[in-house]
């Protein structure tokens, strides 16, 4: 094993050591999303998803 592919399997274990429970903490108490949130996100991404299906079909 190469010293660089150890050093980034510490880097990523650290990572995950030190992100896991920040993050399982901010998913535990973040605020709910209403309907009206959750259509105001899938409107664009539906928009987006429609341009690039243009976009291939122009190809």
């Amino acid at each position: 094993m190469d010293w660089m592919q150890i050093v980034a399997a510490l880097a990523l274990v650290m990572f995950i050591v030190f992100l896991f429970p920040r993050a399982r903490y901010m998913l535990e108490n973040s605020p709910k999303g209403s309907s009206s949130d959750w259509m105001s996100f899938l409107i664009p991404v539906i928009a987006i998803i429609l341009f690039v299906m243009l976009l291939i079909q122009l190809v």
